[in-house]
């Protein structure tokens, strides 16, 4: 193992919204594995104006561990708008990991994704062993085909929700998205600014609290919104 000064600064976020079930597991997971790889690190809980008890649980947490810090939102703005408010109490960190708070992706994934962090300045993950249904399957293959011919892309999967990201990156974008689409602005903002991009496949789980709404009509048709905006912005200046 790595002498301390040798390991990196990590701040971990993830947004909740209606996520009461699983928000502490993916919480104190966060914790454990950056205990072994950080110098120095936080886990940033933003809740989402969630009408659970995911704030609850989020400040009982923040109260019991200093590392974990609990941010609220009065009203739900958007998974866009959580991760730009995830960014924003991250950016003192040398690196930034953002996941989902349903514990579909799982946050030991760092263990392996750091490895890469001498290589590159954003690590997307792929999903190599997919849990959705034929429906979300097609959707998905239709929106990152979409991507790569629209943004001139090549990579497989721009939405996966596990993603870590040098905060300087960050730093250099203008973020404008509030839906899920953000994601793939993120990848598509590095891309056009030169920045090594890697990939890394890892498994997703199914859901075992909740239901997930990334497929309901008023997310795609604000995901296919932010795509035009972002790509008037980018190409159309």
């Amino acid at each position: 193992m790595n002498n301390s000064s040798d390991k990196p600064s990590i701040a971990v976020f993830f947004p909740v919204y209606k996520d009461e079930g699983t928000v502490e597991k993916v919480a104190m997971k966060a914790l454990r594995v950056l205990s072994d790889i950080a110098s120095q690190y936080k886990v940033i809980i933003v809740d989402d104006g969630s009408p659970d008890r995911s704030g609850e649980i989020a400040d009982r947490l923040a109260a019991r561990y200093p590392e974990v810090q609990s941010v609220h939102h009065d009203n739900n703005l958007g998974y866009g708008a959580a991760l730009k408010t995830g960014f924003k109490y991250s950016l003192g960190y040398e690196w930034i990991c953002f996941t989902d708070g349903d514990d579909q992706y799982d946050v030991n994934e760092l263990y392996h994704l750091s490895k890469l962090f001498h290589h590159f300045d954003l690590i997307v993950t792929f999903r190599y062993s997919k849990i959705y249904g034929t429906l979300r399957t097609f959707m998905s293959f239709v929106y990152n085909f979409v991507i790569r011919w629209l943004f001139k892309s090549h990579l497989r999967d721009h939405n996966c929700g596990l993603k870590v990201i040098r905060s300087n990156v960050v730093k250099d974008m203008e973020l404008i998205s509030n839906s899920a689409f953000i994601g793939a602005e993120i990848v598509i903002n590095a891309m056009v600014r030169g920045y090594p991009i890697g990939e890394a496949g890892i498994r997703t789980y199914p859901r075992t609290f909740g239901e997930s709404s990334v497929t309901s009509v008023k997310n795609i048709v604000n995901s296919i919104l932010d795509m035009l905006r972002v790509y008037k912005k980018i190409f159309k200046q």
